[in-house]
Protein backbone atom coordinates (compact mmCIF):
# COMPACT_ATOMS: atom_id res chain seq x y z
CA UNK A 1 0.00 0.00 0.00
CA UNK A 2 1.28 3.04 -0.54
CA UNK A 3 2.22 5.94 2.31
CA UNK A 4 -0.89 8.15 0.40
CA UNK A 5 -3.55 5.07 0.48
CA UNK A 6 -2.24 4.38 3.99
CA UNK A 7 -2.70 8.01 5.08
CA UNK A 8 -6.03 8.26 3.95
CA UNK A 9 -7.10 5.11 5.70
CA UNK A 10 -5.07 6.28 8.95
CA UNK A 11 -7.84 9.59 8.58
CA UNK A 12 -11.11 7.17 7.92
CA UNK A 13 -10.33 5.09 10.87
CA UNK A 14 -9.88 8.18 13.73
CA UNK A 15 -12.88 10.11 11.82
CA UNK A 16 -15.14 6.46 12.72
CA UNK A 17 -13.24 6.79 16.43
CA UNK A 18 -14.48 10.48 16.58
CA UNK A 19 -17.94 9.12 16.30
CA UNK A 20 -17.80 5.97 18.84
CA UNK A 21 -17.78 6.64 22.00
CA UNK A 22 -15.04 5.63 24.12
CA UNK A 23 -14.71 6.80 27.96
CA UNK A 24 -12.08 5.13 29.70
CA UNK A 25 -13.29 1.37 30.42
CA UNK A 26 -15.59 1.81 27.67
CA UNK A 27 -13.75 1.49 24.77
CA UNK A 28 -15.18 -1.87 23.60
CA UNK A 29 -16.75 -0.35 20.52
CA UNK A 30 -13.59 1.59 19.46
CA UNK A 31 -11.18 -1.71 20.45
CA UNK A 32 -13.48 -3.77 17.28
CA UNK A 33 -12.85 -0.52 14.58
CA UNK A 34 -9.25 -1.08 15.14
CA UNK A 35 -9.73 -4.91 14.90
CA UNK A 36 -11.34 -3.78 12.00
CA UNK A 37 -8.45 -1.76 10.48
CA UNK A 38 -6.01 -4.88 11.41
CA UNK A 39 -8.06 -7.15 8.95
CA UNK A 40 -8.43 -4.94 6.64
CA UNK A 41 -4.63 -4.63 6.78
CA UNK A 42 -4.55 -8.39 6.15
CA UNK A 43 -2.27 -7.84 9.21
CA UNK A 44 -2.06 -10.81 12.50
CA UNK A 45 -3.39 -9.49 15.53
CA UNK A 46 -4.42 -10.25 19.08
CA UNK A 47 -6.85 -8.49 21.56
CA UNK A 48 -6.46 -8.54 25.24
CA UNK A 49 -9.33 -6.91 26.86
CA UNK A 50 -9.86 -3.70 25.29
CA UNK A 51 -6.15 -3.18 24.20
CA UNK A 52 -5.75 -4.53 20.58
CA UNK A 53 -1.97 -5.56 19.45
CA UNK A 54 0.51 -7.01 17.05
CA UNK A 55 4.35 -7.82 16.38
CA UNK A 56 5.87 -7.37 13.04
CA UNK A 57 5.15 -10.40 10.30
CA UNK A 58 8.92 -11.49 10.60
CA UNK A 59 9.30 -10.78 14.16
CA UNK A 60 12.89 -12.46 15.90
CA UNK A 61 13.10 -13.11 19.29
CA UNK A 62 17.08 -12.43 19.11
CA UNK A 63 16.50 -8.73 18.09
CA UNK A 64 15.29 -5.90 20.94
CA UNK A 65 11.78 -4.85 20.73
CA UNK A 66 10.66 -1.18 19.67
CA UNK A 67 7.10 -0.66 20.62
CA UNK A 68 4.65 2.16 19.39
CA UNK A 69 1.90 2.94 21.61
CA UNK A 70 -1.07 5.06 21.66
CA UNK A 71 -4.54 4.80 23.72
CA UNK A 72 -8.09 4.97 21.97
CA UNK A 73 -9.98 6.14 25.42
CA UNK A 74 -11.48 9.69 26.20
CA UNK A 75 -12.34 11.59 28.77
CA UNK A 76 -16.12 12.66 28.54
CA UNK A 77 -16.52 16.24 26.39
CA UNK A 78 -16.79 19.20 28.76
CA UNK A 79 -20.03 21.80 28.66
CA UNK A 80 -18.16 24.51 26.38
CA UNK A 81 -18.51 22.44 22.93
CA UNK A 82 -19.99 24.28 20.26
CA UNK A 83 -19.85 20.89 18.15
CA UNK A 84 -21.44 17.77 18.59
CA UNK A 85 -18.06 15.99 19.58
CA UNK A 86 -19.17 12.40 18.91
CA UNK A 87 -19.46 13.77 15.21
CA UNK A 88 -16.15 13.93 12.73
CA UNK A 89 -16.63 17.68 11.07
CA UNK A 90 -13.93 18.68 8.69
CA UNK A 91 -13.59 22.94 7.98
CA UNK A 92 -10.55 24.90 7.45
CA UNK A 93 -8.39 21.61 7.25
CA UNK A 94 -9.37 20.54 10.68
CA UNK A 95 -10.64 17.46 11.65
CA UNK A 96 -13.09 18.62 15.02
CA UNK A 97 -13.97 15.73 17.21
CA UNK A 98 -13.90 14.35 20.84
CA UNK A 99 -9.67 12.61 20.72
CA UNK A 100 -8.93 13.79 17.38
CA UNK A 101 -5.92 15.44 18.90
CA UNK A 102 -5.89 13.55 22.44
CA UNK A 103 -4.74 11.16 20.72
CA UNK A 104 -6.47 9.72 18.46
CA UNK A 105 -4.36 11.34 15.60
CA UNK A 106 -0.92 9.98 17.11
CA UNK A 107 -2.93 6.06 17.09
CA UNK A 108 -3.69 6.28 13.52
CA UNK A 109 -0.45 7.76 12.09
CA UNK A 110 1.54 5.08 14.27
CA UNK A 111 -1.05 2.41 12.96
CA UNK A 112 0.03 3.73 9.52
CA UNK A 113 3.40 3.64 10.62
CA UNK A 114 3.00 0.06 11.38
CA UNK A 115 1.43 -0.87 8.70
CA UNK A 116 4.29 0.45 5.71
CA UNK A 117 6.77 -1.25 8.21
CA UNK A 118 4.93 -4.71 9.18
CA UNK A 119 6.37 -6.87 5.98
CA UNK A 120 9.45 -5.91 5.91
CA UNK A 121 12.35 -8.44 6.06
CA UNK A 122 15.79 -7.83 8.20
CA UNK A 123 14.75 -5.16 10.63
CA UNK A 124 16.78 -4.23 13.42
CA UNK A 125 14.28 -3.85 15.36
CA UNK A 126 11.04 -5.81 16.28
CA UNK A 127 8.03 -4.40 16.49
CA UNK A 128 5.10 -4.00 18.62
CA UNK A 129 2.27 -1.86 18.45
CA UNK A 130 -0.43 -1.50 21.27
CA UNK A 131 -3.49 0.72 20.81
CA UNK A 132 -4.16 1.05 24.57
CA UNK A 133 -7.49 1.76 26.69
CA UNK A 134 -7.52 3.34 30.21
CA UNK A 135 -4.98 5.78 29.46
CA UNK A 136 -6.84 8.84 30.39
CA UNK A 137 -7.95 7.23 33.73
CA UNK A 138 -4.90 5.43 34.17
CA UNK A 139 -6.68 2.05 35.03
CA UNK A 140 -5.81 -1.16 35.73
CA UNK A 141 -6.18 -2.58 32.25
CA UNK A 142 -4.46 -0.24 30.02
CA UNK A 143 -1.09 -0.27 29.13
CA UNK A 144 0.52 -1.35 32.16
CA UNK A 145 -1.75 -5.06 32.01
CA UNK A 146 -0.27 -5.77 28.65
CA UNK A 147 3.26 -5.46 29.76
CA UNK A 148 3.43 -9.09 30.92
CA UNK A 149 1.39 -10.06 27.73
CA UNK A 150 3.44 -8.80 24.68
CA UNK A 151 7.33 -9.17 24.39
CA UNK A 152 9.42 -7.68 25.99
CA UNK A 153 9.68 -3.99 25.19
CA UNK A 154 13.57 -2.69 24.79
CA UNK A 155 12.77 0.97 23.99
CA UNK A 156 9.09 2.75 22.99
CA UNK A 157 7.13 5.72 21.39
CA UNK A 158 3.89 7.06 22.74
CA UNK A 159 1.74 8.83 20.86
CA UNK A 160 0.97 11.63 22.31
CA UNK A 161 0.15 15.23 20.75
CA UNK A 162 3.75 17.00 20.83
CA UNK A 163 3.56 19.01 17.50
CA UNK A 164 5.93 16.06 16.31
CA UNK A 165 8.70 17.43 18.57
CA UNK A 166 10.54 15.10 20.97
CA UNK A 167 9.67 15.18 24.63
CA UNK A 168 13.01 13.09 26.04
CA UNK A 169 11.47 13.09 29.59
CA UNK A 170 7.81 13.14 31.10
CA UNK A 171 7.13 13.99 34.65
CA UNK A 172 5.64 11.67 37.31
CA UNK A 173 2.60 11.88 39.39
CA UNK A 174 1.93 11.96 42.72
CA UNK A 175 -1.15 12.31 44.64
CA UNK A 176 -1.98 13.16 47.79
CA UNK A 177 -4.43 13.14 50.44
CA UNK A 178 -3.96 15.32 53.61
CA UNK A 179 -5.97 16.05 56.56
CA UNK A 180 -5.85 19.00 58.89
CA UNK A 181 -7.29 18.41 62.05
CA UNK A 182 -8.91 21.07 64.90
CA UNK A 183 -12.00 20.84 67.20
CA UNK A 184 -15.75 20.85 66.12
CA UNK A 185 -18.30 23.33 67.81
CA UNK A 186 -21.26 25.47 67.47
CA UNK A 187 -20.11 28.49 65.48
CA UNK A 188 -21.62 30.51 68.21
CA UNK A 189 -18.83 29.85 71.08
CA UNK A 190 -15.25 30.46 71.09
CA UNK A 191 -12.86 28.20 69.34
CA UNK A 192 -9.01 28.48 69.47
CA UNK A 193 -8.61 25.34 66.72
CA UNK A 194 -10.54 26.15 64.39
CA UNK A 195 -9.27 23.46 61.50
CA UNK A 196 -10.70 25.72 59.00
CA UNK A 197 -8.57 28.30 60.65
CA UNK A 198 -5.56 26.19 60.81
CA UNK A 199 -5.72 25.69 57.22
CA UNK A 200 -4.33 29.17 56.19
CA UNK A 201 -0.68 28.66 57.11
CA UNK A 202 -0.74 24.94 55.71
CA UNK A 203 -1.90 26.84 52.49
CA UNK A 204 1.04 28.97 52.50
CA UNK A 205 3.13 26.20 53.23
CA UNK A 206 1.73 24.49 50.13
CA UNK A 207 2.40 27.21 48.05
CA UNK A 208 5.99 28.15 49.17
CA UNK A 209 7.55 25.35 49.57
CA UNK A 210 10.29 24.63 46.78
CA UNK A 211 11.94 21.44 46.68
CA UNK A 212 15.67 21.59 46.17
CA UNK A 213 16.25 19.45 43.05
CA UNK A 214 16.12 20.85 39.41
CA UNK A 215 15.93 18.84 36.26
CA UNK A 216 18.03 19.96 33.20
CA UNK A 217 14.91 18.83 30.65
CA UNK A 218 11.98 18.84 33.36
CA UNK A 219 12.77 21.77 35.88
CA UNK A 220 11.13 21.50 39.18
CA UNK A 221 8.98 19.44 40.99
CA UNK A 222 5.52 21.30 40.42
CA UNK A 223 3.13 21.20 43.31
CA UNK A 224 -0.18 22.19 43.94
CA UNK A 225 -3.48 22.14 45.93
CA UNK A 226 -5.89 20.83 43.81
CA UNK A 227 -9.16 20.25 45.88
CA UNK A 228 -10.24 21.55 49.35
CA UNK A 229 -13.19 19.91 51.66
CA UNK A 230 -14.62 21.36 54.98
CA UNK A 231 -17.63 21.29 57.11
CA UNK A 232 -21.47 20.58 56.14
CA UNK A 233 -23.82 23.27 57.98
CA UNK A 234 -23.38 27.08 58.40
CA UNK A 235 -23.40 27.08 62.10
CA UNK A 236 -21.11 23.92 62.98
CA UNK A 237 -17.44 24.09 62.96
CA UNK A 238 -15.68 21.01 61.21
CA UNK A 239 -13.72 19.07 62.95
CA UNK A 240 -11.22 19.22 60.04
CA UNK A 241 -10.20 20.03 56.66
CA UNK A 242 -9.30 17.47 54.07
CA UNK A 243 -6.60 19.07 50.92
CA UNK A 244 -5.81 17.16 47.92
CA UNK A 245 -2.31 17.79 46.13
CA UNK A 246 -1.10 17.21 43.10
CA UNK A 247 2.81 16.93 42.32
CA UNK A 248 4.58 16.38 39.25
CA UNK A 249 7.28 14.99 39.72
CA UNK A 250 10.68 15.48 37.50
CA UNK A 251 13.35 13.01 36.92
CA UNK A 252 15.53 13.94 39.67
CA UNK A 253 13.81 12.33 42.40
CA UNK A 254 11.95 9.08 42.47
CA UNK A 255 8.09 9.34 43.48
CA UNK A 256 9.17 7.45 46.86
CA UNK A 257 11.65 10.20 47.51
CA UNK A 258 9.00 12.87 47.31
CA UNK A 259 6.86 10.83 49.50
CA UNK A 260 9.12 10.96 52.25
CA UNK A 261 9.94 14.44 52.08
CA UNK A 262 6.32 15.61 52.58
CA UNK A 263 5.35 12.92 55.19
CA UNK A 264 8.05 14.50 57.00
CA UNK A 265 8.27 18.04 56.64
CA UNK A 266 4.43 18.98 55.50
CA UNK A 267 2.43 20.52 58.12
CA UNK A 268 -0.80 18.42 57.75
CA UNK A 269 -1.82 15.95 60.70
CA UNK A 270 -1.44 13.39 57.68
CA UNK A 271 -0.63 13.40 54.44
CA UNK A 272 -0.93 9.68 52.28
CA UNK A 273 -0.15 9.54 48.78
CA UNK A 274 -3.13 7.50 46.94
CA UNK A 275 0.22 5.55 44.65
CA UNK A 276 3.51 6.02 43.82
CA UNK A 277 3.36 3.46 40.02
CA UNK A 278 3.04 7.01 38.12
CA UNK A 279 7.00 7.59 37.73
CA UNK A 280 8.54 9.94 35.84
CA UNK A 281 10.37 8.70 32.65
CA UNK A 282 13.27 9.57 29.83
CA UNK A 283 15.40 8.74 26.59
CA UNK A 284 19.24 9.68 26.98
CA UNK A 285 19.54 12.21 24.25
CA UNK A 286 22.87 10.07 22.85
CA UNK A 287 19.90 7.24 21.79
CA UNK A 288 19.45 6.68 18.13
CA UNK A 289 15.94 7.04 18.27
CA UNK A 290 16.69 11.04 19.29
CA UNK A 291 19.47 11.70 17.20
CA UNK A 292 17.44 10.33 14.31
CA UNK A 293 14.73 12.98 15.22
CA UNK A 294 17.40 15.11 15.87
CA UNK A 295 18.43 14.78 12.35
CA UNK A 296 14.54 15.55 11.00
CA UNK A 297 14.88 18.77 12.56
CA UNK A 298 12.72 18.05 15.70
CA UNK A 299 13.27 19.76 18.63
CA UNK A 300 13.72 17.97 22.39
CA UNK A 301 12.02 19.26 26.02
CA UNK A 302 10.57 17.75 28.79
CA UNK A 303 6.86 17.16 28.95
CA UNK A 304 4.34 18.34 31.83
CA UNK A 305 1.82 16.03 31.19
CA UNK A 306 1.65 12.67 32.11
CA UNK A 307 1.00 9.75 29.66
CA UNK A 308 1.58 5.91 29.51
CA UNK A 309 5.53 6.42 29.71
CA UNK A 310 4.57 6.57 33.33
CA UNK A 311 3.78 2.09 33.07
CA UNK A 312 7.13 2.03 31.18
CA UNK A 313 10.54 0.66 32.44
CA UNK A 314 12.37 1.33 29.08
CA UNK A 315 13.72 4.38 27.50
CA UNK A 316 10.84 5.76 26.45
CA UNK A 317 9.81 8.95 23.70
CA UNK A 318 7.00 11.03 23.54
CA UNK A 319 6.15 12.04 19.84
CA UNK A 320 3.19 12.87 17.95
CA UNK A 321 0.82 14.80 15.88
CA UNK A 322 -1.40 17.40 17.18
CA UNK A 323 -0.65 20.20 20.03
CA UNK A 324 -1.20 19.19 24.01
CA UNK A 325 -2.85 22.27 24.84
CA UNK A 326 -5.58 21.21 22.78
CA UNK A 327 -6.05 17.87 24.76
CA UNK A 328 -9.60 17.60 26.87
CA UNK A 329 -10.95 21.08 25.33
CA UNK A 330 -14.18 22.44 23.77
CA UNK A 331 -14.66 21.56 20.19
CA UNK A 332 -11.13 19.37 19.86
CA UNK A 333 -9.73 19.37 16.54
CA UNK A 334 -6.22 18.17 15.10
CA UNK A 335 -5.21 19.58 11.69
CA UNK A 336 -5.83 17.31 8.55
CA UNK A 337 -2.16 17.53 7.57
CA UNK A 338 -0.54 17.46 10.90
CA UNK A 339 -1.80 13.48 10.44
CA UNK A 340 -0.35 13.83 7.06
CA UNK A 341 3.38 14.80 8.51
CA UNK A 342 3.20 12.74 11.27
CA UNK A 343 2.84 9.20 9.27
CA UNK A 344 6.03 11.01 7.20
CA UNK A 345 8.33 11.59 9.91
CA UNK A 346 7.44 8.29 12.00
CA UNK A 347 8.58 6.77 9.09
CA UNK A 348 11.57 8.83 8.23
CA UNK A 349 12.20 8.61 11.69
CA UNK A 350 12.39 4.46 11.79
CA UNK A 351 13.86 4.56 8.61
CA UNK A 352 16.88 5.54 10.00
CA UNK A 353 16.61 3.28 13.00
CA UNK A 354 15.34 0.35 12.16
CA UNK A 355 15.68 -0.22 8.53
CA UNK A 356 19.50 -1.97 7.70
Amino acid sequence: MSTEQNTKEAIQLLKELIETPSFSSEEGETALLIEQWFQRNKIEYTRTKNNVWAVNKYFDNQKPTLLLNSHHDTVKPNNGYTKDPFKAIVEDGKLYGLGSNDAGGCLVSLLATFAHFYGQKKLRYNLVIVASAEEESSGPDGLNSMLSVIPKVDVAIVGEPTLMNLAIAEKGLVVFDAVIKGTPSHAAHPNLDNAIYKCIPVLDWFQNYHFEKTSKVLGPVKMTVTQIQAGKQHNAVPADVKLVIDVRVNDAYTNEEIVKILQDSAPCDSIIPRGTNLNSSSIPISHELVKAGASLGRSTYGSPTLSDQSVLSCPSLKLGPGDSTRSHSADEFIYLNEIEEGIQIYIDLLNRVIVH
